[in-house]
């Protein structure tokens, strides 16, 4: 029952535990409040108060509901106080003696009915509810920070845990307006989980060299729609954050390739360059500004421009690219091979330039690629190969930065940045929904919300299309090796068969 949950007991009153008070007491809920160190409950509470009182002044809540919010909350003064609670929120060090100490503590003091719950975002449920006398009523409750605003919970099973305290839990998180996504024990559960594909292949993109950390960022921003670039992301959540993630999961996949680290954090780290809050990472930061962050590559001046002949994979593709040559003013030639004069502007998925202009036949030297996945109203990318010629390059970046939207040029690469990386975040995801470790639309609704991309990552691939994906992935695996890059078998089977990335498979037995 979605009122089940009367009486909630909170261990640990720090800013994660003391949003999820806030939450819990506005919805209704009675809040008891425990802190191990001295006087941490009150604090929180008298905190609470304050942004309670806040929210009043703005007219974001009522004055009742803001004195019915703060009836709610009481302070704890032992561990024996949470005896008659319905739920337990542990929300402390994120340690697994820690935690599993606390949890058989609970056990001596709360009733048979009592849900415990951990916190946890990189430990095992599993492990945590071992040695529980009950392990049965043992879940993962993963809130985010900052618990008001971000407003998607984990619901995590581990393997001894019943269904019903599962369901129970989904339906407490529903209560107080978030929304609960229910996932299997397993490493990063859904949201640190889909989060590895976008930052560390941007770390893959600037080891190799293709473009630099500006241009990354904002290729990704503005051309492929995120709302930050992935290493202005990783400045602002801070490398002694997410690095050891980075790690963590990789261990816990036992060195899956999908997932390995950089180098490159790991020295940032070791250097102190976490971010924003050491004043450096990959930026440079200024009472907490950016002072060096993304610009645009100057354009260059190119007069006369050559004629362009320009190759595509589809028909849609060679009717949208030479729509948009033809409206930037250039002559288009239409002959099957190009003149001797002509700038080549070739359309492909997950190939570099040079296995581009192998496909094509073109002179490399007159050769630059131009990425279609992303939206080119609002940035292009163009991709040179080791032998294009200054001028090429140039008059292509000339001609496709003439209407004023912004252009990035990049060196060789499979898949542009663009390509690559929504790739690996759409194979990604289905790989997620193949270990069945959550259904499409928690998993979709867990990224969205807690990652804040523009779609589900699940939804983002049928609209770009599961076929082009699955060409995207094995292009780029036949021309690296690279073991990343294999599809998933969910993508696959998707793709070949013509249906949505987001189609459940029949129940099996």
């Amino acid at each position: 029952m979605a009122d089940s949950i009367k009486i909630m007991g909170l261990v640990g009153t720090g800013v994660m535990g003391a949003g999820i008070a806030q939450i819990a007491a506005q919805a209704g809920v009675l809040v008891r409040l425990f802190d191990a160190r001295n006087g941490a409950a009150q604090t929180a509470r008298d905190n609470l108060g304050a942004t309670l009182s806040k929210l009043a002044a703005k007219g974001k809540i009522t004055q009742a509901a803001m004195d019915a919010a703060l009836e709610n909350l009481h302070v704890a003064a032992t561990v024996e106080a949470l005896h008659d609670c319905d739920l337990v929120v542990e929300a402390i060090v994120e340690n697994l003696d820690a935690k599993r100490g606390l949890l058989q503590q609970l056990e001596g003091v709360v009733s048979a009915g009592c849900i415990l719950a951990t916190n946890t975002s990189s430990l095992s449920v599993t492990a945590i509810a071992t040695g529980c006398q009950h392990p049965e009523r043992v879940a993962g409750l993963h809130f985010f920070n900052p618990v008001p605003l971000m407003r998607v919970v984990e619901v995590i099973d581990g393997l001894a845990t019943a269904p019903k305290v599962g369901d129970d839990l989904l339906a407490f998180v529903a209560r107080t307006g978030h929304r609960g996504v229910r996932a299997k024990d397993t490493p990063g559960f859904i949201v640190n989980h889909a989060g590895r594909a976008y930052g560390t292949e941007a770390l893959k993109m600037l080891d190799e060299g293709i473009a630099e950390r500006g241009d990354i960022d904002r290729i990704l921003r503005e051309g492929a729609g995120f709302r930050m670039g992935p290493l202005e992301l990783l400045d602002l959540t801070g490398l002694d954050v997410s690095h050891p993630v980075m790690e963590s999961i990789y261990n816990q996949f036992y060195q899956e390739a999908r997932y390995k680290p950089s180098p490159l954090t790991r020295q940032m780290l070791a250097g102190g360059r976490l971010g924003r809050k050491s004043g450096q990472g990959f930026y440079r930061y200024e009472n907490g500004q950016v002072v060096d962050g993304p610009q645009p590559q100057p354009v260059p001046s190119v007069k006369p421009l050559p004629p362009v002949w320009i190759a595509t994979e589809n028909a849609d593709d060679y009717e949208r690219l030479s729509a948009l040559v033809i409206e930037l003013g250039a002559h288009l030639e239409s002959a099957a091979q190009p003149s001797p004069e002509a700038l080549c502007l070739l359309a492909p998925y997950g190939l570099d330039a040079t296995s581009a202009s192998e496909r094509f036949h073109t002179d490399p030297a007159r050769t630059l690629c131009i990425d279609l996945l992303t939206d080119l109203s609002r940035h292009r990318t163009l991709m040179q190969n080791p032998l294009t010629s200054t001028a090429s390059r140039d008059a292509a970046h000339a001609l496709l930065a003439s209407d004023g939207v912004g252009v990035t040029v990049i060196g060789d690469s499979v898949g542009f940045v663009a390509q690559r990386t929504l790739a690996m975040v759409v194979n990604l995801a289905c790989d997620i929904a193949q270990q069945r470790i959550a259904s499409v639309d928690d998993i979709d609704q867990a990224v969205q919300l807690g990652l804040g991309y523009p779609q589900g990552p699940l939804a983002w691939g049928d609209a770009l299309g599961p076929r082009r994906i699955l060409t995207i992935l094995q292009r780029m695996s036949e021309l690296t090796h690279d073991p990343r890059y294999r599809p998933s078998p969910w993508l696959r089977r998707r793709a070949v068969l013509g249906i949505s990335l987001r189609h459940e498979e029949p129940a099996v037995g």
